[in-house]
């Protein structure tokens, strides 16, 4: 089965006063828009702050206290265009997991969106290779750090072909 999963299009990563914003947020809502028309099954993910965290995610969250926030804290949640839609839920960078490969199952595929092209989408996106998964990320639905970035780590993707393979919604749209 083919599975669209969109990552993490929470306020938290599309709000300019975020210290996680994500400047060309906006820029992916359209494209993303076209993609959940082209797709029956659309999963929809979150990051959300462990109520504890452990390990290496205790200096992280040192770094970066204001995100320790329960998940049904304004800042989770999906921004207005998708607000109310299900979503799986992760404390993790990468939304690989049985649920995913659950929806993908046995020679499916994931396509990938969302935010961010050089954390979550990319993390997402070399687990689910590293799985036996056929992946594409669509680069005009993904926006990173800063748009140096985002190019940056779909060239890293690219490397990764032909397990992953980057497209465009207009390329997607043609399949």
């Amino acid at each position: 089965m083919t599975v669209l999963a969109l990552i993490d299009l929470q306020r938290i990563f599309a709000e300019p006063e975020s210290g996680w914003a994500t400047p060309d947020f906006q820029r992916v809502i359209k494209p993303t828009q076209q993609l959940i028309e082209l797709f029956p099954t659309v999963v929809f993910t979150r990051f959300v702050a462990p109520a504890e965290p452990t390990g290496s995610w205790i200096p992280y969250y040192e770094q970066w206290p204001f995100a320790l926030q329960p998940p049904d804290s304004y800042a989770y949640q999906l921004v207005d265009e998708f607000r109310g839609a299900p979503t799986l839920d992760k404390t993790t960078f990468g939304k690989w997991g049985p649920e995913l490969a659950e929806a993908v199952g046995p020679g499916g595929r994931l396509v990938l969106s969302g935010v961010t092209t050089d954390c979550c989408v990319l993390t997402t996106a070399l687990a689910a290779v590293d799985a036996g998964v056929q992946v594409q990320v669509v680069a005009d639905a993904c926006a990173g750090v800063d748009e140096a970035s985002h190019q940056k780590t779909l060239d890293i993707m690219r490397l990764y072909s032909p397990m992953l393979e980057v497209v465009t919604v207009e390329e997607v749209r043609n399949q």
